[in-house]
C-alpha cells in the first residue's frame, strides 16, 4: 500500500523516504492535496514497464496492417481559415 506525504515532508525527510523505499515501501507524493507523483522501488517499476511493452506489443501484433498513401506537406499543414 502506498503511504500519501506531502511535496513539503518529502523534501525535509527525502533520506527517511529512500531508506523506506529500499526496504519496500511505496509513496504518492501530493501537492495541495492532490497526487502528483509516486516514489517506489525502482525493480517494482522495471516490472510493470515490461509488463506494459509485452501486452502492448502483443496487443498490435494482433492487429491488421494498415496501408495509406502517402501524405503531402499540404495534407499535413491544411489551414481551415
Amino acid at each position: 500500500m502506498e503511504e500519501a506525504v506531502s511535496a513539503a515532508d518529502a523534501n525535509r525527510k527525502f533520506s527517511l523516504i529512500l531508506r523506506h523505499v529500499r526496504e519496500g515501501r511505496s509513496y504518492v507524493v501530493t501537492s495541495h492535496g492532490r497526487p502528483v507523483a509516486r516514489i517506489v522501488p525502482a525493480d517494482r517499476h522495471e516490472k510493470g514497464r515490461a509488463g506494459a511493452w509485452g501486452m502492448l506489443l502483443s496487443r498490435l501484433a494482433g492487429q491488421p496492417v494498415v496501408t495509406a498513401e502517402r501524405w503531402t506537406r499540404d495534407d499535413l499543414y491544411e489551414d481551415d481559415r
